[in-house]
């Protein structure tokens, strides 16, 4: 990837995010779409470490995941709180059979669980706010950045909304 590129930020900062530690379990955890999009534009940081996905079992997502470690999550999620309960009893197993270093999330609402029972489980949380959400924050960003140990925006206009996180340029 030529430096200026999308994505070449991420690449560079990947590294320094999150100590380049290639040893680091990776919990990616992301809802299905163009939120499964931009955590697999990270491959070139997550490809050589050991790492899980919680994503729902969509025909995107199961062909795009063919061949990795995956738990599917219930879905939908949005003003489900049947579902919201089963994914925090999904996110308790999860985290507690694989024990992560870090979860990394571009959201949505799936993510939330992972992030509130993440810190239990000693696992750094990264939040990645997508990229197509210049004109307001997403319910998930604003649930998820207290509970983030890196919250890292795509565009510098996301900083109005989130003004401690970091800017990583865009992903896709």
């Amino acid at each position: 990837m030529a430096p200026g590129e999308p994505g070449s930020e991420v690449q560079s900062q990947s590294t320094f995010e999150f100590g380049g530690d290639s040893a680091a379990r990776v919990l990616l955890v992301c809802s299905s779409g163009g939120h499964l999009a931009q955590l697999a534009a990270l491959r070139p940081w997550w490809q050589d470490r050991e790492r899980r996905w919680v994503t729902f079992r969509t025909p995107d997502a199961v062909s795009l995941l063919d061949g990795e470690a995956v738990d599917w999550a219930f879905h939908p999620t949005t003003r489900n709180v049947r579902n919201l309960v089963r994914n925090t009893g999904l996110a308790a197993r999860v985290l507690r059979r694989f024990r992560p270093d870090v979860i990394v999330s571009t959201g949505a609402a799936v993510a939330f669980p992972f992030f509130l029972l993440g810190g239990r489980f000693r696992a750094r949380t990264v939040y990645v706010e997508v990229y197509d959400r210049l004109d307001s924050p997403t319910l998930s960003g604003r649930l998820c950045q207290p509970l983030s140990d890196r919250f890292l925006v795509q565009w510098e206009e996301q900083l109005a909304f989130y003004p401690r996180a970091r800017v990583i340029g865009q992903l896709l």
